[in-house]
């Protein structure tokens, strides 16, 4: 029909009215929690990661999950191992591995696994998102590998890319020897959301023969820029800010414009998709979030590019609402049968 949009988004989705009960009352939990507790640069990143580990911010708790194992892996620098966090599947034989990368602003992940592993200063979320994994693992038959990246301010850019890139490629040239499966797919959360876009882009370079079969990228950061018009005009304080986001990327990022900050290989966002191999794509996103237009809109250009990609949605859902446990709000589990749904089909 003439009057019907080539691009159609469910618009019960982006509705106020939509939001449970469960939702709203969650939401004002969190922004109470959040206005208690200093932000992390007036305590410092190491402080926070601290408050985070004990469940003193707006995220939950961490939950350690002991069927984790914890491997190395060779980073390019001499002299230093990269650490990972291992899930395979209970039961049956892995069928695949899906690389996991971390949230957290790639600044203030809790640092548990580092500090067992190294005396650096950096950490992984990984931990925190044991039960996520596991999910993962279970839903799939997949072994998850979760990478443990260097961490600003005390390592700022490259450091972190560069050793999800590294884990990257050893992966592929052998998961099939120490874990007996492929590498077959990534999936991000946040700033890991981007990582592992940057990660997936950066393989088709180094590895061309490699490709994905799909990625799961929640509530992904693709443009650190200058950001995008939801970061500048959402408001509430509820886990993430436009000023969070800011302090983050002046950690990251020192010294950088947000013109030099445009680069395909700093903010995924702008590289030019049709010249890429773009596995299908799930980008899974709530409304209470100021990185909504980045996953709206990412979505629409990986699908303007023909890549497969599926939006999903959740009405009222923070930053981060996937870590949170089922019964919180109705939306985590959702979640988590729309990732069965469209990743089942894919892999």
């Amino acid at each position: 029909m003439a009057h019907q949009s080539d691009l159609v988004l469910n618009l019960t989705k982006f509705n106020p009215k939509s939001y449970t009960e469960k939702a709203k009352a969650l939401n004002e939990r969190l922004i109470k929690i959040q206005s208690e507790v200093p932000f992390w640069w007036e305590v410092g990143a190491a402080k926070y990661r601290e408050m985070r580990a004990n469940g003193k911010t707006p995220l939950p708790k961490p939950i350690y999950l002991p069927q984790a194992q914890q491997m190395t892996v060779p980073s390019r620098d001499a002299g230093r191992d990269i650490p990972i966090r291992v899930f395979k599947p209970k039961i049956n034989l892995s069928k695949g591995v899906l690389y996991h990368i971390h949230g957290g602003g790639s600044d203030v992940s809790v640092n548990n696994l580092r500090q067992r592993m190294s005396t650096e200063l950096t950490g992984t979320m990984a931990i925190s998102q044991d039960p996520l994994l596991e999910f993962l693992a279970e839903s799939f038959t997949l072994t998850v590998v979760s990478v443990g990246y260097r961490l600003a301010p005390e390592h700022p850019w490259p450091a972190g890319p560069n050793d999800c890139f590294d884990v990257g490629e050893w992966l592929v040239d052998n998961a099939q020897e120490i874990f007996q499966a492929p590498l077959v797919a990534a999936c991000g959360e946040s700033a890991g959301g981007h990582l592992t876009a940057l990660t997936c882009f950066h393989l088709q370079r180094t590895r061309p023969a490699f490709g994905y079969r799909c990625l799961l990228l929640n509530f992904g950061a693709f443009d650190i820029s200058n950001f995008l018009p939801q970061n500048h005009h959402y408001q509430t304080p509820l886990v993430l800010t436009g000023h969070i986001m800011e302090k983050y990327i002046e950690a990251l990022l020192p010294g950088t414009t947000a013109e030099q900050r445009t680069s395909p290989d700093i903010s995924p966002f702008y590289a030019d998709f049709h010249k890429l191999k773009l596995p299908p794509a799930l980008f899974a996103i709530g409304t209470e979030d100021p990185l909504l237009d980045d996953s709206v809109l990412m979505a629409a250009r990986w699908q303007m590019a023909l890549g497969k990609a599926v939006l999903k949605v959740y009405p009222g859902a923070p930053h981060g609402f996937c870590l949170f446990e089922d019964d919180v709000a109705e939306y985590v589990l959702e979640y988590k049968q729309d990732v069965k749904d469209v990743l089942g089909k894919w892999l």
